[in-house]
């Protein structure tokens, strides 16, 4: 028979956890709402929630405040990548779009290698052998493509995740530091040598938690341009980590 304080301390815990859920759930929400902005919409955000909710379930349980990283941070961690897991399984892009990314991440690359610069939409569009409209088209349909290109840009077989910064027993170790700090460098560079405006939209976007609406008012552009701008600016990013970041390219 469970002694009385043994039942009070297990209440206790699981008071506790459900607070942590039901406290954090906005978090599920906002993940889960930019996450489906980038969807066919086919996709269903209710989905895409319980999904998320798994994973914010999962940080709870699993979550060590010995390490010094916040609940929240590694939430976000275990919930993006849980949908993202639901979204790989279902393969629900398109082979069209898959094909349109990797031919606009290839010319990106040709145009920055001929022209020893970073190309302009006119060049990139001129390198595809397309119109500037229908190469804004492109963008518009492959922006789903991108949902795991900031998270999964290269690595071996789970690949490098940019954002993850989530600490465990082996964060400390001099390789890892080292590593972290090259690809810190790595991506400041090739974000210094984006177009102001593409910038901008990233930082708003990953950094300020902004939606693409929301930017849009910022920047005072269109929220269909600002989409652009954005898959534009993950292409580069990508491209410009294929060529200077050693290991095979994860494919999402």
């Amino acid at each position: 028979m469970m002694h009385p304080y043994q039942v009070s301390a297990t209440t206790a815990c699981a008071d506790e956890r459900e607070r942590l859920i039901l406290e954090h759930l906005p978090q599920v929400r906002l993940i889960a709402r930019r996450i489906h902005e980038r969807l066919p919409e086919s996709v269903s955000l209710d989905d895409l929630v319980s999904t998320g909710i798994v994973g914010l379930i999962a940080a709870i349980d699993h979550f060590d405040p010995a390490h010094s990283v916040k609940l929240k941070t590694y939430a976000e961690y275990k919930i993006r990548g849980a949908i993202l897991d639901s979204l790989r399984g279902l393969d629900w892009a398109p082979r069209q779009q898959r094909k349109r990314t990797k031919q606009i991440e290839a010319a990106i690359a040709s145009a920055e290698q001929r022209l020893h610069r970073t190309p302009s939409e006119d060049e990139i569009a001129v390198e595809l052998g397309l119109g500037i409209e229908e190469y804004h088209n492109w963008l518009i349909d492959i922006r789903g493509i991108n949902l795991g290109s900031l998270d999964c840009a290269s690595g071996g077989e789970e690949g490098y995740n940019l954002l993850k910064y989530v600490a465990d027993s082996d964060e400390k170790l001099p390789s890892n530091l080292m590593e972290r700090s090259e690809l810190e460098k790595l991506l400041a560079r090739a974000i210094g040598k984006m177009p102001e405006v593409e910038r901008t939209v990233l930082s708003l976007y990953y950094y300020e938690e902004l939606t693409l609406r929301e930017i849009s008012r910022v920047v005072g552009l269109h929220e269909s341009r600002v989409s652009q701008l954005k898959s534009q600016a993950i292409l580069r990013l990508r491209s410009y980590l294929q060529k200077y970041w050693p290991g095979p390219r994860q494919e999402f």
